[in-house]
């Protein structure tokens, strides 16, 4: 694993001192030529902090429309099918869609190739549930409450977003990234994007290596 985020960061550094802070996902699944062991977030099962909260609080389906965040290989987005929504899953990486689709070849999931800071005008405020997992964590300064505040306008009102994140105290180094984990200050911009707080978890993993994280669930009203 150290090795695989070693590469992670190799590829960051270099796509950013190009100028492009976007570039190095689609280098990575590229890179990887389909062995998904290679990519450091994929573990070809749905989140289990997204399952373990939908088993405690589960929400209606029937006729909504749910958008996943940077999709990767699309466990997530196919348990939320799964779950009954009717669901669009997208990434800017278009291998990533491709080993999607791939390995899902009867999905009811609408896989799309996407950026998340140039989405297609009909998604704005059109999706009941909105799930973000890793992706915000993904990138740092500007880019990042930039990031914020475009996950919040494609929840529609009456909508959900669910937020899955590495997650440090103020005074904690950032350390080498990606990942960079957030402040309580930074996920916080889903409120001033415009959401209100349902619910916020700041809990330690119970296995090593024992990661902070932060789970969120917000709403439109």
């Amino acid at each position: 694993m150290a090795d695989k985020r070693a590469r992670v960061r190799d590829l960051a550094a270099e796509f950013t001192q190009k100028g492009d802070q976007l570039g190095w996902f689609e280098a990575l699944y590229a890179e990887a030529g389909g062995d998904n062991s290679a990519i450091p977030w994929a573990d070809m099962e749905p989140n289990p902090r997204l399952v373990e909260i939908w088993q405690k609080h589960p929400l209606e389906t029937a006729g909504k429309r749910a958008l996943v965040i940077g999709c990767g290989l699309g466990d997530d987005s196919e348990q939320l099918a799964a779950w009954g929504y009717k669901a669009v899953a997208f990434d800017i990486s278009p291998t990533a869609i491709a080993a999607a689709k791939k390995r899902y070849p009867n999905s009811k999931v609408d896989y799309v190739v996407a950026d998340l800071f140039d989405p297609p005008a009909d998604w704005l405020r059109a999706f009941d549930f909105v799930l973000e997992v890793y992706t915000v964590q993904a990138f740092t300064g500007d880019l990042r409450a930039r990031a914020i505040a475009k996950i919040a306008e494609f929840v529609a009102p009456g909508g959900r977003l669910l937020v899955i994140a590495r997650g440090r105290a103020a005074e904690e180094p950032e350390g080498q990234g990606p990942p960079w984990p957030l402040t309580r200050e930074e996920i916080d911009g889903f409120p001033r994007a415009g959401l209100t707080e349902d619910s916020f978890e700041d809990y330690t993993e119970p296995e090593p290596p024992w990661v902070k994280r932060f789970r969120a669930l917000y709403a439109r009203a």
